[in-house]
Parts: structure tokens; C-alpha cells; sequence
């Protein structure tokens, strides 16, 4: 599995279970052709009339990798892949690709509203590893917008259900950048202004949260639970991610469950996020920079500044497939080797999440063997290295 040959040490640690510090569920059922194309492209939109999905750098991967843990030939077409996909049925091919993942611990953001999905549970059980949650901040302050309260009672019942969410959670994230994106003014808001919007924002509840100032609110309220708990505060940025585009994914019932489309380009660079990385430092609460491409280096330079920042390469390593070492290449040029971590992105497909642990582990052999053949590492560094992003860090981090 590994293209390059390397020393038992350094092999041994890259083919060692990994943690999986941020993934989604994984469809439980069976779909169309469209949904499936649907599901590995990364807009979560059909490819254009007289194209497909599987003629994507993903795609290809998909035939050539998954394909033979389904019981079929390398390369095998897509018409023949999905077939055996449909024969084998949904639940043997989550667990045939789940499983060979090599992963110890998926910890599962379960934000997204979307039916059909695997609960953490499930993906642990069929996964054979464990799972914990990871509690999206949006899809809490939902919640309490829908819960038809007065804007005066806002700040508080929605404390209150940040608290008892984290209290079985091994993480919180945010996707404030495809909500008003991560150039927010980095102070506490308030509380007059935090009602006042508030009021604003139970006028139409179900609409989704874009208010700046109550997204700064959102933010700071789960910095002190996560303070209090212990727990590292995610943050989703660059590019990756169904939905950016905001069109609809109805083709396996994601209509309405994408990301808004207000994130997609500068806006979602995670070096916006310095000013309030900055407020953060004294606090000692972790911020994990998540996906990141194509602003990887910048989330990797804030990594090195900041000693409470930390980052990992998402589906980036999946979606960019054969080309996955030059994307971990960058990231080593400057983030510490204790601030990143292996991390799959997967929603949807268990393809994905099969594929980012493969692509992790052969493009970070290829960037290892080119340190070892050049000097600049000794094979016991590179195993540390390869042990640290895999799973180590992780583990630290989550308290695992």
C-alpha cells in the first residue's frame, strides 16, 4: 500500500490505526449513480451533462483503491463499481471501507441536517474503532432560536445548551465562515447588542444564522464552556465541503442541509482568524484550523505562532488523491510536527473516508522518504512524525 520503500520503523507507524479528528457520517443506505457522483464530487452537485464524477483525481482513486476492497479488479469501470457497490448493499460496503480505513477513533461531527447519515455509534461499531461526537455550535444555537423564547432569555438558554451538549462531547465546531465569514470583529459582544439581535433573529427563527454580532456571541459562549470542559473549539475553513456553491443536493436528500455559500473564497482563509486566535491565547482553550486548502500554509503559519493552534489537511488529502503528498508537503514546511493531525473531512461516501487514510499514508511516505534520502531526518524522527500526526497529537489534544 505504501509506494515507497522505507524503514520497518517509519512503515510501522504510518500503517498504525489512526484517530480521525474530524469526519461527518457516512450514508446509511443504498443510491442512484447520481447520488453517489453526487456524494465524491466535491460541490455535492451533478457533474455537467456528458461527464462524470469518476473522471476526478477522487474518482479515479476510487476505482483503482476501493475497488478491490469490494471484491473487484484495480481500475475496475464505474459502471462494474457500482454494481458490486449495489450487490453488496450499503451496510457491507460502510463496513468493508470503514473498517479498512485503519482507524482507532472516528470523532463524528454530527451538525449536519441531513437523513440518513450514520450515528457516531454506528460508525464506531462498524468502523471497529471507537467514536465520539463533536457538537456543531450552528446547529445548537438553531435549536434555541426554534425553541420560541424571548430575546432576553436568548444568552441563556442558549449557555445552558451549549453546556449540556459538550458534557458528552469530545469537541465543538464552528462553520462561521460559510456564515459570515471568519473576518469577524474578535471581541465580546454586548449584551445589549446580543439582545437586540436576538430579537432580530427570533422574528424568523428558522432561518440560519448569519448575524455577526450573534455569531461572535455563539463563538465567545463556546469558548467558556469549552474552558470549563476542557474541549478544543473547531473551525471549519477554506474551501472543502459539500455546499459552498449553496446549490441544492437533493439527489440524496441534502436540499437545504449544505453549507450557505457565503464562506466560498477570501473570506474563509483562516488567517482572518488571528485577531481572535490572539483573545484566545490566554485562555488555554485549543483551536483546530480544519481543511483549510487552499489556505493550508496560512493555517500552517498560524500553527507555528500560536501554541494553542492546530490543523490538519481534511478531504483535501482525499479529493486531491495521487497528488495528496503535495498538499501534506506544504503543510510540513512550517507547521510543528505536534500541531497537525490526520483528520478525513468524509460525509457521505465511506469511499471518502477510506480514501483519506490511504492518501494520508502514502503521500505522507513519500514526503518522509524524501527527508530520510535527503539527510534532514533519521528514520526515528520520520516514525515519530508519521506516529504524532497519525494519531498522537490527537489523542493529546482530545484527551482521548
Amino acid at each position: 500500500m505504501l509506494p515507497t520503500p522505507l524503514p520497518d520503523a517509519v512503515r510501522a507507524a504510518l500503517l498504525a490505526p489512526m484517530v480521525d479528528q474530524h469526519c461527518c457520517g457516512v450514508r446509511r443506505d443504498d443510491t442512484t449513480r447520481s447520488g453517489f457522483e453526487q456524494l465524491i464530487g466535491e460541490g455535492g452537485t451533478p457533474a455537467p451533462p456528458g461527464t462524470t464524477h469518476f473522471d476526478t483525481p477522487a474518482g479515479a482513486a476510487i476505482r483503482r483503491w476501493c475497488a478491490p476492497v469490494l471484491g473487484l479488479e484495480p481500475h475496475a469501470s464505474a459502471t462494474v463499481y457500482l454494481s458490486r457497490r449495489a450487490e453488496l448493499g450499503a451496510a457491507e460496503v460502510n463496513r468493508r471501507l470503514l473498517r479498512g480505513a485503519g482507524v482507532s477513533a472516528f470523532l463524528v461531527d454530527t451538525g449536519l441536517d441531513v437523513p440518513g447519515l450514520l450515528s457516531p455509534a454506528e460508525m464506531g461499531r462498524l468502523g471497529s474503532a471507537a467514536a465520539d461526537e463533536i457538537v456543531r455550535l450552528e446547529q445548537v444555537e438553531q435549536d434555541v432560536a426554534e425553541a420560541g423564547l424571548p430575546a432576553a432569555d436568548y444568552a441563556g438558554l442558549l449557555r445552558d445548551e451549549l453546556a449540556a451538549r459538550a458534557a458528552r462531547a469530545t469537541a465543538l465546531k464552528s462553520v462561521a465562515a460559510h456564515r459570515c465569514g471568519l473576518g469577524f470583529d474578535p471581541s465580546r459582544p454586548s449584551r445589549g447588542s446580543v439582545i437586540a439581535a436576538a430579537g432580530r433573529r427570533l422574528a424568523d427563527p428558522k432561518s440560519r444564522l448569519d448575524d455577526p454580532v450573534l455569531v461572535r456571541h455563539l463563538l465567545w459562549a463556546a469558548v467558556d464552556v469549552a474552558r470549563e470542559r476542557g474541549l478544543p473549539v473547531q473551525f471549519h475553513c477554506g474551501l472543502s465541503g459539500w455546499g459552498l456553491s449553496g446549490l441544492s443536493m437533493s439527489g440524496w436528500g441534502l436540499s437545504g442541509g449544505g453549507l450557505s455559500g457565503v464562506g466560498i473564497g477570501h473570506l474563509a482563509d483562516p488567517a482572518l482568524l488571528t485577531g481572535f486566535v490572539r483573545a484566545l491565547a490566554p485562555l488555554g482553550v485549543p483551536v483546530v484550523l480544519l481543511h483549510c486548502y487552499p489556505y493550508h500554509r496560512q493555517a500552517a503559519y498560524l500553527a507555528g505562532v500560536f501554541p494553542h493552534v492546530y490543523v490538519d489537511a481534511g478531504p483535501a488529502v482525499a479529493h486531491t488523491a495521487a497528488g495528496s503528498a503535495h498538499v501534506l508537503r506544504e503543510l510540513l514546511e512550517l507547521a510543528p510536527f505536534h500541531k497537525q493531525m490526520y483528520g478525513s473531512g468524509c460525509h457521505g461516501a465511506a469511499e471518502l473516508c477510506f480514501l483519506a487514510a490511504l492518501c494520508h499514508r502514502r503521500g505522507l511516505a513519500r514526503v518522509l522518504a524524501d527527508r530520510i534520502a535527503e539527510g534532514e531526518w533519521s528514520a526515528a524522527d520520520a516514525a515519530r512524525i508519521a506516529h504524532m500526526i497519525g494519531s498522537g497529537n490527537a489523542r493529546r489534544v482530545y484527551r482521548l
